[in-house]
């Protein structure tokens, strides 16, 4: 399903102030890039409940999966730290970027354009 796609894997939680400040950009990103370039959005969750997820993610309408982390395998195989966290995935699989801490509207662009090509 993600295959040949560029990926973006963003570890948060919906009580994190950081992943709440950026999230509104991940959403404006995903929306102009989605259709036209194929780019997808994986959330993952860190120690958060699925219902405060699901509700904040209703608030901006966002439609990418989140998956819980509940046994940190997740956590683990990326090596987060903490959230927010994101990975920046080409379109043959490969992690060409990570962002520790809150993206800014620069970090986003930039990451994206080494992934969207």
């Amino acid at each position: 399903m993600l295959r040949g796609h560029p990926v973006v894997v963003n570890f948060w939680a919906s009580w994190c102030v950081p992943c709440k400040d950026e999230f509104p950009l991940l959403l404006s990103q995903y929306r102009a890039h989605h259709d036209a370039d194929g780019l997808d959005i994986v959330g993952v969750l860190w120690k958060d409940s699925p219902a405060p997820a699901r509700d904040f993610m209703a608030t901006y309408a966002a439609t990418w999966p989140t998956l819980t982390d509940a046994d940190g395998s997740a956590m683990k195989t990326y090596q987060a730290v903490a959230p927010p966290q994101t990975y920046f995935i080409n379109r043959t699989g490969v992690i060409v970027s990570r962002q520790i801490g809150e993206l800014t509207a620069e970090d986003l662009e930039r990451q994206l354009a080494a992934i969207l090509r």
